[in-house]
């Protein structure tokens, strides 16, 4: 099989859009993106854009919001929009990697997806309500549309299975733990990737104590040893931990007893009120884009982001105490690799660990942004969770 002529696609559905990306050279170490985009404000008003591996604009469609213009139908879309463009390239189809949010305890390693691991995924959409049935629902028209095609499920979750039982645990009645309640971590495909290109950028201190800290609109950190997840600042759900962008993080149980009980919020209002209006939009009532919070005068904005750089600074510790110290900080993700304001701060409150912080390597964006004699190291690796996907799914198709 001649890998410059195989392709794997890589697909990651959400509530409101559609990602997806298609690499070559699968055969190879490292796969070569050749297209990728969007369709997003599903629900709203549809949109399609596509792009070459040079940032050129290769496709390009906008629908009406129409009732026949779903998930379904979208995804069908795309399958054959994809399909046209591989072939013109020359580029017949190994297979599609999907990302799952959750795994649960059974799935520690991506899988080749079949009707029955396909129904053993939908029996944790409880666990992962807002985000399971649209990573699903792909997987399921796909398999309708060309069951030929070998699909694999990579997991958010796997990556956090080599947590000590202990740090998985809620201190909660035993029979709740058997049931699934328990601490999961997610973005692990993220930090899966991270830990890998830190390998490659500094070997020593891959093998050490590391904090990756991967702060985007969804938000969270994760305590490495020797490139192994020990702790995550999230746990059941993706709501725990860090502010997110409309997702408050951490929460005293007792704040969900009383809006439930004094103020009269059903279910469905409260995951409304915490997955899509808390976080640095709730606190700022402007946002949930950290680029215009910084641009603005709005004290509630500085408000939210002091909220946002000082629980950072929490958990920091807290992971630091995990690993018995800190070698290095990586930062990563759409606030971490693009708002040096923000790794300015976090820096400097990390200074009581030994953390030096090179300013002009923090402005210039450089890999590497600590002082030459920081004991701490601080570095900025862009994230690739595609390419994680495209990866492991060539390892299981091979």
């Amino acid at each position: 099989m001649d890998p410059m002529k195989t392709c794997i696609s890589v697909v990651n559905s959400g509530s409101s859009s559609i990602k997806f990306s298609v690499f070559d050279h699968v055969e190879t170490e490292t796969p070569r993106l050749v297209f990728g985009g969007q369709v997003e404000g599903i629900g709203v008003a549809p949109r399609f854009r596509a792009k070459n591996d040079r940032g050129e604009t290769i496709g390009a469609q906008d629908w009406e919001n129409t009732p026949d213009v779903d998930h379904e139908s979208l995804m069908g879309f795309l399958i054959e929009w994809i399909r046209e463009n591989r072939q013109r390239l020359g580029l017949s189809l190994m297979g599609v990697g999907h990302r799952v949010v959750h795994g649960g305890e059974a799935y520690t390693s991506p899988v080749r997806v079949d009707e029955g691991v396909l129904a053993a995924l939908e029996t944790f959409i409880p666990l992962a309500p807002l985000h399971q049935p649209h990573n699903l629902r792909p997987i399921r028209a796909l398999a309708q549309l060309n069951p030929e095609i070998p699909q694999v499920a990579c997991f958010d979750t796997a990556f956090h299975r080599t947590n000590p039982p202990v740090a998985q645990l809620f201190a909660l009645p035993r029979r709740m733990t058997a049931e699934g309640i328990r601490r999961y971590g997610f973005h692990g495909l993220s930090y899966e990737y991270i830990a890998r290109q830190l390998r490659v950028l500094a070997p020593e201190t891959a093998k050490g104590r590391v904090v990756a800290a991967h702060l985007g609109s969804g938000a969270s950190m994760c305590a490495l040893h020797n490139g192994q997840s020990i702790a995550s600042t999230m746990g059941f759900s993706a709501m725990d931990g860090l502010p997110m962008g409309t997702r408050p993080g951490n929460l005293d149980p007792g704040v969900v007893l009383y809006l439930m009980q004094q103020k009269g919020l059903p279910p469905d209002d409260l995951a409304d009120l915490f997955y899509r209006r808390s976080g640095l939009l709730g606190v700022s009532g402007i946002s949930n884009d950290m680029r215009v919070l910084l641009e603005s005068e709005d004290p509630h904005a500085a408000e939210a982001i002091d909220l946002f750089v000082y629980r950072i600074q929490r958990e920091l510790g807290s992971l630091t105490a995990a690993l018995g110290g800190l070698d290095a900080l990586v930062f990563t993700a759409g606030v971490g690799e693009n708002a040096p304001a923000i790794r300015a701060r976090v820096c400097e409150a990390a200074r009581w660990l030994g953390l030096r912080l090179d300013p002009a390597a923090n402005r210039d964006g450089r890999a590497k942004i600590s002082r030459t004699d920081s004991p701490v190291e601080a570095w900025v690796i862009p994230t690739n969770e595609e390419l994680m996907i495209a990866t492991h799914t060539r390892d299981i198709l091979l």
